[in-house]
């Protein structure tokens, strides 16, 4: 994915620590890590400031974002401590290179979005003040995720973080706009063994699948621990029509087909509603180690 967001031309990232930021150092100029304090600190790199108590940790000279809590009360100082964070990003020797905020309710049809966007434009008048005060040049703004950016029908702010949109699997309400997206990703499994079931023979942990008739079923190669939630265990029907027999296992499947490769999901919405949960679970907990390829 990196490499296809330099392919069309993003030049931003924002990852979750300094191991990934060092995966795809080679594919963007400007990264935001959001949690972490790094000793020395990669050209392209920007750390995210959570709390005041982690400005002094950062070596001098280091580039920051400052997060700021605009009401989901997760991570980020207070709109309060805006101008105490400046002062002291200052006197660490840090560059602010931006100000930030996140959603916690823009996939959702209430008015928290508009409240968040409301205390985010306080925010930035704060922070331009604070920023000229301390001799820090103007910083970015982003609010934006990808539930955000839709529900906005406009980018607001300098830049947006496009997460769950970049997959093709955006979750919000019903009744909020919303672009039509396509997913991108197509989880397949190759064929390991495969036998006839006789009637009343049960097959995988626990004997959750009894067959009723005679019937032919592989095993195929991932398992939950390829991220195949073990929630869908004998409830799940893939794209051309197989169902999952049994409980999945931690390394394979049972499915009632003989084919040497099947399509699990090409939709990770569809597949998440088999598990009661969202696509992102679905898609984050893909193994690293299974082949990628790019169509």
């Amino acid at each position: 994915m990196a490499s296809l967001c330099k392919e069309y031309g993003i030049k931003k990232a924002v990852v979750r620590h300094e191991a990934e930021a060092k995966a795809v150092e080679e594919f963007f100029d400007y990264i935001l890590v959001l949690t972490g304090v790094a000793d020395i600190i990669p050209a392209n790199a920007v750390y995210a400031v959570n709390s005041l108590d982690v400005i002094s940790k950062f070596p001098s000279g280091a580039k920051v974002e400052i997060k700021v809590d605009s009401g989901m009360h997760r991570n980020g100082i207070g709109a309060d401590e805006i101008e105490e964070a400046f002062k002291m990003c200052a006197w660490h020797g840090l560059h602010v290179k931006g100000v930030f905020t996140h959603h916690r309710s823009a996939d959702e049809l209430s008015c928290e979005w508009y409240i968040q966007e409301d205390n985010f434009k306080r925010i930035k008048e704060i922070a331009l003040h604070a920023a000229k005060s301390y001799g820090q040049a103007k910083p970015s703004f982003h609010s934006q995720n990808s539930a955000a950016l839709f529900r906005a029908r406009e980018c607001m702010h300098d830049m947006v973080r496009v997460g769950i949109a970049a997959y093709g699997c955006l979750e919000n309400n019903d009744a909020l706009f919303t672009h039509h997206l396509e997913p991108v990703l197509s989880l397949y499994a190759s064929r390991v063994a495969t036998r006839v079931l006789q009637k009343g023979q049960k097959v995988g942990y626990g004997g959750m699948f009894e067959a009723d008739k005679q019937i032919k079923i592989s095993t195929y190669d991932v398992g939950y621990a390829d991220g195949l939630l073990r929630l869908a265990s004998n409830r799940y029907t893939t794209v051309d029509g197989y169902k999952i027999l049994g409980k999945i296992s931690m390394d394979s499947v049972s499915i009632n087909s003989d084919e040497e490769s099947i399509c699990i999901f090409n939709n990770a919405l569809e597949y998440a509603k088999s598990c009661d949960t969202i696509s992102y679970e679905i898609l984050v907990g893909m193994g690293a180690y299974i082949k990628r390829i790019i169509i």
